[in-house]
């Protein structure tokens, strides 16, 4: 048989794949960008402990130095300008903490909050005017270090730094100006601008800063280029690695990328990393010659310079099977057997090719629109596949010391968790489990741990889909779940393909196309899962049995 061969491998990115024009990395990943949105909102919860904190200690300092005077327990200008920016300062960290704003736009109003900041201090420190017989001298205030401060946490602009970080040094003297047209003593006017000129050197130090941050992130930027794509966008993160949406320096065609460490794949050492990065490559080339249209694309796969693998897949609008269930409920008979035999068409060249999967759970089975096709069906994470041949509990992506075997106990054949050789039966059973899932909304069977759910697919009897809803299950549908559960592979459907024969025979109210695209057009939302893999697929937790023999007791 003649494999096609992907782009790549890849081995990192070439110093001429690294020449941008100047403003190519004008904007940083949005995950730095929220990164850093997160890091402003614990700041300004900080600044609102500080100005409480600062509060009642100039209290306490005020009674202390004169206890005989009343005034201490009276509420002044300044304890009122100290509410508000508690309030404010409060008001910032809960906008920071809405997913659905640009991290650009709450680090922008990072910056106004900073010159908020400054004035509030300004007004604070110089309410009461200058204390008799004190010379003007000049000095660094508290304002020329939060501007520092907050060009080491905010990554923005040199220019947005030095406009926003000028403003804010201005307020002092502005403030002594201000103050001093009402009476209070400050001097001569330009002996305030004279004691606050450390304050703008500061400024300068700022942008410079600024400047070192923002080029670090471009760095970052630039060490995340997988091949011939650009990352962007965080989709997700798990146990297993990140997925960023992506596109092409060229096509400009959207993908998603999914980025895997050799150590997540149990790699203890160098020769172990090595081996694991020789599987992968042989596997993603096994899976980039599947072919079916229900099987998600894979576009390009490589190595990092840092031993980061990387797979590059297409990207998908609509929603994984198990958001759809948790989301919507149970789906109706017609339904389930459209999505059953699409699966099953997928699985069917798999197997052919002596593929089998491992994982088939409604995480890594994506629904959406294709072309003018709705409710189509993209069966995800066939860069983890095994050769049937190899196909066993202990031999997973790289038989390597510690590795953990990859699997879902809520979808694990028993002759899996057993450790004995598989075959595409073996994702029959999974599927069954699946078919349980979208019909129910349950699992076949409930477990606390992982090895109690293993222990109960190996012993168990599965209840029928029927005493688990009220929704109507059709018979005959529920007697072909229950042989793909069984726990004899012999049983069981033998093919994909018999499968889906059996599926054409069972009579149910059906699901049709036009169907499809009004249920999409009353539930369109404008999230989207890049190979929902990612998301969805691998990055979420997985169980397994160490080789070694320990336990996960994770359950996904």
């Amino acid at each position: 048989m003649t494999h096609k061969q992907l782009i790549g491998p890849r081995s990192g990115s070439t110093s001429a794949d690294l020449k941008r024009s100047p403003g190519h990395f004008h904007r940083l990943p949005d995950d730095l960008l929220r990164d850093a949105s997160t890091r402003l909102g614990v700041m300004s919860m900080l600044f609102a402990v500080l100005w409480v904190l600062g509060t009642v200690a100039g209290h306490l300092a005020f009674h202390v130095m004169q206890p005989d005077n009343p005034g201490w327990t009276k509420v002044d200008a300044g304890e009122w300008i100290a509410v508000v920016s508690v309030i404010v300062s409060i008001a910032l960290y809960a906008y920071t903490r809405r997913g659905d704003r640009d991290p650009q736009f709450v680090l922008d109003l990072g910056l106004w909050y900073m010159v908020y900041t400054a004035l509030a201090l300004s007004i604070v420190f110089h309410l009461g005017g200058l204390p008799a017989g004190m010379a003007i001298t000049p000095e660094i205030s508290w304002i020329g270090a939060v501007v520092v401060i907050f060009a080491a946490i905010i990554p923005t602009t040199e220019k947005k730094v030095l406009i926003a970080g000028l403003a804010a040094v201005s307020m002092n003297p502005i403030s002594m100006l201000l103050l001093a047209m009402q009476g209070r003593g400050f001097g001569s006017r330009w002996l305030v601008l004279v004691m606050h000129y450390p304050d703008y050197f500061l400024v300068g130090v700022a942008v410079v800063i600024s400047h070192v941050v923002t080029k670090l992130g471009h760095q970052v930027t630039r060490a995340r280029e997988m091949g011939s794509y650009q990352l962007g966008e965080l989709l997700g993160k798990g146990g297993m690695g990140e997925v960023y949406k992506a596109t092409h320096r060229m096509l400009a065609r959207p993908a998603a990328i999914k980025l895997i460490r050799p150590e997540m794949l149990g790699a203890i050492d160098d020769e172990a990393a090595k081996l694991a990065v020789t599987r992968f490559k042989r596997e993603a080339e096994a899976a980039a010659n599947l072919r079916s249209k229900h099987t998600v694309e894979l576009y390009d796969f490589g190595v990092t310079a840092d031993g980061t693998l990387y797979l590059v897949m297409e990207f998908l609008e609509g929603m994984d099977l198990e958001t759809l269930v948790k989301q919507k409920g149970p789906l109706p008979n017609g339904r389930v057997v459209h999505i059953l035999r699409q699966v099953c068409e997928s699985l069917e060249e798999a197997h052919a090719t002596g593929l089998v999967h491992r994982d088939i759970k409604p995480a890594n089975i994506h629904l959406g629109r294709v072309g003018l096709r709705h409710d189509f069906v993209k069966v995800l994470d066939f860069g983890l596949v095994k050769e049937t041949a190899s196909a066993k509990m202990g031999d997973s992506l790289s038989t390597i010391p510690g590795q953990l075997a990859l699997g879902t106990p809520g979808y694990m054949a028993p002759e899996m968790a057993l450790g004995e050789p598989i075959d595409g039966r073996a994702d029959i059973y999974a599927l069954g489990c699946v078919a349980y899932y979208l019909l129910t909304g349950e699992l076949v069977f409930e477990a606390e741990t992982a090895v109690q759910m293993i222990a109960r697919h190996l012993q168990a009897s599965p209840i029928p889909p029927s005493e688990r809803t009220d929704n109507r299950v059709s018979p005959d549908l529920e007697r072909l779940i229950l042989k793909c559960l069984s726990k004899d592979p012999m049983a069981r459907p033998q093919t994909a393909t018999q499968l889906i024969q059996a599926l054409e025979f069972i009579p149910t109210e059906g699901w049709t196309e036009d169907q499809a695209r009004r249920w999409w057009e009353a539930n369109s939302r404008p999230a989207v899962s890049g190979d929902s893999s990612a998301i969805s697929g691998v990055l979420q937790p997985t169980i397994a049995i160490a080789k070694v023999g320990s336990e996960s007791s994770n359950l996904n």
